[in-house]
């Protein structure tokens, strides 16, 4: 009677790791729809990061047999690739009207006042808003009138009030900002009012 060695036992076979391929395929996935919406997409710089540095790992980890999802890690690459791209788009146009919106507030913008007519004794009243706001009231004897106020900051407006004294006549008030006329006004009578606004 022939007897047979028993066979060694075999080692159990390792699963495939398949977990890091899959949370890049994820967060890749993740990343890439938050990079579409702004704002919110800065969010989606860590996720799309993440998402390329687990992918390529599962993608190594495929590539020596100790995972099957290849496939899965090379998509979780490319989402994340995208969203990657779309971030930067992002960021690029964002600091871009940052820079915009800077400099128009360095800007230094000139605003006229101007009030012409045949009253006498007018109260004259001309606001400026820039990055600060002014208000000056003057009385004025005789016509015209002329007031050249310089601002910075993202608002550049300006507001001027004329009334008519006691005795009546015509008055008419001009705005005009950095070289361009805003609006003008008309007031006849006493106690009128003219108001021109920049705004």
């Amino acid at each position: 009677m022939t007897q047979y060695a028993p066979n060694p036992p075999q080692p159990p076979v390792a699963k495939p790791s398949n977990g890091l391929g899959l949370t890049g395929f994820i967060l890749g996935l993740i990343g890439l729809l938050l990079s579409f919406i702004p704002l919110i997409g800065v969010v989606a710089w860590p996720l799309v990061i993440l998402g390329i540095i687990f992918s390529a790992i599962g993608i190594a980890k495929a590539s020596k047999g100790r995972a099957t999802n290849k496939g899965l890690s090379i998509a979780g690459l490319v989402v994340s690739v995208i969203g990657l791209v779309i971030c930067i788009v992002w960021a690029t146009v964002i600091n871009k009207a940052v820079d915009e919106v800077n400099e128009e507030a360095a800007r230094e913008a000139v605003i006229v006042y101007e009030v012409t007519g045949d009253a006498a004794n007018v109260d004259v009243t001309y606001s400026t808003f820039g990055d600060e706001m002014t208000t000056n009231d003057e009385t004025v004897a005789a016509l015209p009138w002329t007031k050249e106020v310089k601002t910075k900051g993202l608002v550049k407006e300006g507001q001027l009030i004329v009334t008519t004294g006691e005795s009546g006549g015509t008055v008419t008030c001009k705005i005009t900002v950095d070289g361009k006329e805003v609006e003008t006004a008309t007031a006849t009578g006493p106690f009128q009012m003219a108001t021109c606004d920049s705004i």
